[in-house]
């Protein structure tokens, strides 16, 4: 029962974790390949300067995986995606 009791309390730690685990770290940029307008770089250090957290846009604005939005800019003109700030 001990042993139960410490791995459901290790587990926790570990998922309450893996978003920090799973972020752009500070040095290193997210590219996604560009339409008309060019490819696009994510910097997460520029956002957390910013006063951004993971949290403000993730899964609220944009899905979490790499390429799952499909980004206009006409989306972003109509305040969606990185339009919402």
């Amino acid at each position: 029962m001990k042993k139960a009791i410490v791995l459901t309390v290790v587990l926790a730690v570990a998922l309450a974790f893996i978003g920090t685990a799973l972020a752009v770290p500070p040095g290193k940029t997210v590219e996604f390949k560009g339409g008309a307008m060019g490819k696009v770089v994510f910097e997460g250090a520029k956002h957390a300067k910013a006063g951004l957290k993971c949290n403000n846009c993730h899964p609220k604005i944009f899905h979490m995986k790499k390429g799952a939005d499909k980004i206009t800019m006409k989306d972003i003109y109509a305040g969606k995606f990185c339009g919402t700030c």
